[in-house]
């Protein structure tokens, strides 16, 4: 073990894997930030290189590409309210409202510390457990299990909609249902194709995240214009990182949210969406500052960005360790380890320790080379936000639309995604919250696979029995309809006790 350890630290600290290293954050980051862009363009592009590289200096570009992109999205979140990736988006319910309030070298400085700090807790954490977490993703990973957690994730919706549940639920089914058009998982069979076979694959989403992101809040800035409406100028050449005594009553939110984000991390195909939307709602209701949240509040931008990014170190687990992609960024990480004759499974951790010990510290070391690569990236959005409006959304505009076409290869994803920025910013207009319909959209596809295989294995025995012999799965699924109904019962209660409030004042 010893030996491993020493061969891995001299590996990973070889001028080849360094100059990855560094290359692929300030990479990640940039691409991350760009909207429509995100982690799996970037990974993508980044795969021909590794072809000629050594070992660990494929695998630390691409993990160094990997984590930095999911914090580079924060940046577009915070600064254009457009999350550059999907586990940006709850970034931006908070990190905009404090830019708008004068106060995005804060809101960047706070991202960027909740980031590495994630991060850096998923990483120790694996280092100290990964045997025994590996065996779970084994145990806990199950149809059912996934099944109650995306359900849970999606039970946040109600959460995340205080105040307007019905509509925030509406959305979110309604991005159920896009998640739907294309291939059954399960039958094989083409629904809500239209006839098109760009469909049959479904609705990308690239398209998605572009039209309910940047193309709605360009849209929605030109009808600003237009009625004269000034939105705020967003101003950010530099990072304000936050003081000690900034942290006060945060610590918790930052440990819980780290917490969070690495064991969803470790289950086989949640991913980071669920992860950073049940992170943000735990500290919702937990939190100090939990009634600020979505106001701009700095606990908001701990929780969502210390989750997204934990989930880097905690997807390592079953795709190292088992062979099973932890989300769907680290699928196409697999392809590079076999092109390397890495296999990676159960043995890997027998046969090839240095290299999951090397994976661990280029993760490490990427993170806290996030740091040099946010200041360039900030530089250059700070100049980026200077220019004239007119420039500045039609750079947005086509960046996006680049975006969403690069992401398959098809043109039919251009006019889908100014179809879905149109509707977006309807939506906006009615006061239609668009974040729960991306959760939707984003769990659909895996809830329906999974819940797929759960109904066929049902056939054949009854609910109760199947439920009960996995109780964990069963506890989430309660946790989800207390999430669901807790909003509704809070409101009840507030509605008797206002009415009975003119009854006690008379009696007084």
């Amino acid at each position: 073990m010893e030996s491993a350890i020493i061969e891995a630290f001299q590996l990973t600290f070889s001028m080849d894997t360094l100059i990855a290293v560094a290359a692929g954050t300030l990479f990640g980051t940039v691409v991350g930030a760009m909207p429509g862009l995100g982690t799996m363009l970037a990974i993508a592009i980044c795969l021909p290189f590794t072809f000629s590289m050594s070992n660990t200096a494929a695998i630390g570009l691409l993990l160094s590409v990997y984590g930095s992109s999911i914090y580079g999205g924060s940046i577009s979140a915070v600064l254009l309210n457009s999350p550059g990736t999907p586990q940006s988006a709850a970034t931006s319910l908070d990190g905009y409202q404090m830019a708008r309030a004068g106060k995005s070298e804060q809101a960047i400085g706070w991202v960027t510390l909740a980031s590495i700090l994630g991060a850096i807790t998923s990483c120790i954490i694996l280092v100290i457990l990964a045997p025994k977490l590996a065996q779970a993703s084994v145990k806990y990973g199950t149809p059912l299990m996934i099944s109650a957690l995306i359900i849970m994730g999606i039970a946040c919706i109600s959460t995340l909609s205080a105040g307007n549940q019905i509509k925030g639920l509406l959305m979110g089914i309604l991005g159920l249902f896009w998640a739907t058009v294309g291939t059954d998982p399960i039958s094989g069979e083409l629904r809500f194709t239209f006839g098109s076979d760009s469909l049959a694959s479904g609705i990308a989403m690239l398209p998605v995240c572009v039209g309910l992101y940047p193309l709605a809040e360009v849209f929605f800035r030109i009808y600003e214009k237009q009625n004269k409406i000034a939105p705020k100028v967003l101003n950010c050449t530099k990072i304000i990182f936050p003081r000690l005594k900034e942290w006060k009553n945060r610590v918790f939110t930052l440990l819980s949210s780290s917490v969070i984000g690495t064991f969803v991390g470790i289950l086989p195909g949640a991913g980071a969406t669920p992860a950073t939307f049940m992170s943000y709602s735990f500290a919702k209701r937990f939190s100090k500052f939990g009634q600020k949240f979505t106001k701009g509040e700095p606990s908001g931008l701990i929780s969502a960005e210390a989750a997204n990014n934990a989930t880097t170190g905690g997807a390592l687990i079953p795709t190292l360790a088992l062979g099973i992609p932890g989300d769907a960024t680290t699928a196409l990480m697999l392809f590079t380890f076999t092109i390397h004759e890495i296999s990676p499974g159960p043995r890997l951790m027998v046969d090839h320790p240095e290299v999951v010990f090397s994976a661990y510290m280029t993760l490490f070391l990427a993170n806290l080379l996030i740091i040099p690569a946010a200041i360039i990236t900030v530089r250059f959005f700070g100049k980026m936000i200077k220019v004239p409006e007119p420039l500045l959304f039609g750079m947005i505009i086509l960046f996006s639309l680049l975006g969403a076409y690069i992401g398959r290869g098809n043109v039919v994803d251009i006019p889908i995604a100014l179809a879905i920025g149109v509707f977006a910013f309807a939506c906006r207009l009615g006061d239609f919250p668009v974040t729960p319909l991306l959760i939707g959209y984003v769990l659909g596809p895996e809830l329906e696979f999974n819940l797929g295989q759960v109904l066929t294995y049902k056939q054949r025995t009854g609910w109760g029995d199947y439920l009960l012999n996995q109780p964990v799965a069963l506890i989430l699924l309660i946790i989800a309809v207390t999430l669901v109904l807790a909003p509704i019962f809070n409101s009840i209660y507030k509605f008797i006790k206002q009415k009975q409030q003119p009854t006690s004042t008379k009696e007084a």
